[in-house]
C-alpha cells in the first residue's frame, strides 16, 4: 500500500529505473510535465516526460506506451496541449501516447494503471497528473505542492497498490486487452529476469491471493463488467464489526441500500466514511454533493443505535480551517477486506466508467493485522496521531468510532459532516440521469452504433 502520491511517485520513478522491456501506462489522464521526486536533490527535478524519454534512449528494448481517455483533453486537468499536439519527449519510435476513444457518450476511461515488465502493476486512485502529489503531513505551505506552472494546490488524499507476481502478470493482461481494444495493436506478453521491486521496500502482504475486479460498460463488441461493484457490495454485506471507506463521492443507490440495512440492525457494524467535503464545479457540487446529502440523510436516519460516523479532513492553522480533498477509493471491512482502485461510489462507477479495483481477503491472521494497521494509518494521518496510538484507543474502547471521538481533538482533525435532515434532499437531484448515470444512454445507442459501422474496423478482444 502506498499512502498518498508522494510515495506512490518515489516507488514508481525508483520501478522505472528497473524496467527493461515494457511501460505501459492506462489512465484518466497524463502530463508529463510532472515529477515524480520534486523534493529530490536536483535544483530542477526532471519531469516524467523527460525520464521516459531517457530510459527509452539507455535500454534499446524498452517501449512505453501510454493510453489516455479522450475527453481528458478538455474535461481532466493536465495539459491538453501535449495530449493533442505532442511534445518533445514523445519524439520517439518506442514511445507511443494514444487518446483512448473506444467508450459511450459521457463515459470515461478512469483506470489507472501502471505496469512495469509485466513483473510489477500499480492500481488505485492516482493518476500521473497535476494536482495530485501530496505528503501524508499535507503541510498547509508545503512549498513542493505546486503545479507545473508553480500554482499552489490544496492538500490531496489517495491510496495506490502496488503488487507483484501473479498479480501483476494479471493486471497486464488487463491493460493489454484495453491496449488492443482501443488502439488495435496486440502487445506481446513480456518476460525478463529483473525484479523491478524497489530495493529495500518491504511488502506489507505476500503469500496471498489478490483478486482483480473490472468494471466496462458494454460497447462495441466488448462485454460488460460490473464486477467493482458486485465486490463493494459483496464486502460491506458481509461486515460484521466494522467498515471503513474513504471516498470522493457516495452518491451509488446500491451503496445505500446496504448501508442502510447494516444500520438499521439492533447488532451490527460501526460505519466510518471520510469524504471530500466541496467538490469542485458547478455539476459537481449540484448533482454529486446534493446526492451525497441525500443519501446521508438516508444513512442518518437509519443509524437508530449510534454506530455511523461520517467526516471530512481539516488541517486547522494560523489561516485557518484548511479541507483536504478525498480521492482515495477505498474500503476496509472487518479488517478482513480490503478494496483499493479507481471505483468511485457514485452511480456512474457502477458500469458506465471503465474502472479497474484490486483487492485483498485475510485467511490468516498475519494479513489481518496487516489489513488493522493500513487502517490505523489512515486514521493517525486524519487525526494527526501515530498508527500505534490509533491502535491503543480502538483497544481500550473496543471500538472505532468511540476511539475516533477520543482521539479527534488536535488541529490535524476529521470534522463531522453536518446534515440537516430537514434540508438535505429527500430524493435524488434533477441532473442526475445526465451526470451520475449507471449505465450508457440508451437514446445514443443507434447514433452510436452508425458512428461505430462507419468507422474503419479495428481488432477487439471480448474479453
Amino acid at each position: 500500500m502506498l499512502i498518498d502520491a508522494a510515495a506512490y511517485f518515489a516507488r514508481l520513478a525508483e520501478s522505472l529505473a528497473g524496467a527493461r522491456r515494457s511501460v505501459t501506462i492506462i489512465g484518466w489522464d497524463f502530463d508529463g510535465r510532472i515529477c515524480l521526486t520534486p523534493g529530490g536533490t536536483s535544483a530542477a527535478p526532471q519531469t516524467l516526460g523527460a525520464l521516459l524519454r531517457s530510459l527509452v534512449e539507455a535500454r534499446p528494448e524498452l517501449e512505453v506506451r501510454i493510453l489516455v481517455w479522450s475527453v481528458a483533453v478538455v474535461h481532466a486537468p493536465g495539459s491538453p496541449r501535449e495530449l493533442l499536439l505532442g511534445a518533445e519527449w514523445q519524439q520517439h519510435p518506442r514511445i507511443q501516447v494514444k487518446l483512448d476513444t473506444e467508450h459511450p457518450v459521457y463515459a470515461a476511461h478512469h483506470q489507472k494503471i501502471v505496469v512495469i515488465d509485466d513483473r510489477l502493476a500499480f492500481v488505485g486512485g492516482i493518476d500521473l497528473t497535476v494536482r495530485r502529489w501530496d505528503t501524508p503531513a499535507h503541510a498547509a505551505d508545503d512549498p513542493l505542492r505546486r503545479d507545473p506552472d508553480g500554482k499552489p494546490y490544496s492538500p490531496v488524499h489517495d491510496v495506490q497498490m502496488m503488487v507483484d507476481g501473479e498479480a501483476a502478470r494479471a493486471v497486464a493482461e488487463l491493460a493489454r486487452a484495453r491496449w488492443r481494444y482501443a488502439t488495435g495493436e496486440q502487445l506481446p506478453r513480456v518476460a525478463v529476469d529483473d525484479d523491478p521491486w524497489p530495493p529495500g521496500l518491504a511488502p506489507d502482504f505476500t503469500h496471498c491471493c489478490v483478486g482483480i475486479a473490472r468494471t466496462a460498460p458494454g460497447w462495441g463488441e466488448a462485454p460488460a463488467y460490473a464486477e467493482g461493484a458486485v465486490l463493494t457490495a459483496d464486502i460491506l454485506r458481509a461486515a460484521e464489526h466494522c467498515i471503513y471507506i474513504e471516498a470522493q463521492y457516495l452518491t451509488a443507490d446500491f451503496l445505500g441500500d446496504i448501508l442502510e440495512q447494516q444500520l438499521a440492525r439492533p447488532v451490527g457494524p460501526e460505519l466510518v466514511v471520510v469524504l471530500t467535503r466541496q467538490s469542485h464545479g458547478f455539476a459537481e457540487r449540484w448533482v454529486m454533493g446534493h446526492n451525497r446529502d441525500h443519501l446521508l440523510r438516508r444513512l442518518k436516519r437509519a443509524d437508530r443505535y449510534g454506530r455511523l460516523r461520517v467526516y471530512y479532513p481539516v488541517l486547522n492553522g494560523p489561516g485557518g480551517e484548511l479541507e483536504i480533498l478525498v480521492h482515495a477509493k477505498l474500503a476496509i471491512v472487518d479488517n478482513r477486506l480490503l478494496r483499493v482502485g479507481s471505483s468511485n461510489l457514485n452511480n456512474r462507477s457502477v458500469a458506465l466508467d471503465t474502472e479497474c479495483d484490486l483487492a485483498i481477503e485475510a485467511h490468516h491472521e498475519t494479513t489481518r493485522e496487516k489489513i488493522a494497521q493500513i487502517r490505523d494509518t489512515l486514521l493517525g494521518e486524519h487525526l494527526g496521531v501515530a498508527p500505534e496510538t490509533v491502535r491503543e484507543a480502538v483497544q481500550q474502547e473496543t471500538s472505532l468510532v468511540r476511539a475516533i471521538d477520543r482521539l479527534n481533538t488536535g488541529p490535524r482533525c476529521l470534522k463531522p459532516f453536518e446534515i440537516d435532515e430537514g434540508r438535505a434532499p429527500a430524493r435524488r437531484v434533477l441532473g442526475t440521469a445526465l451526470f451520475d448515470p449507471k449505465r450508457p444512454f440508451r437514446l445514443l445507442r443507434p447514433v452510436m452504433r452508425l458512428l461505430q459501422a462507419v468507422r474503419a474496423p479495428a481488432i477487439r478482444p471480448r474479453a
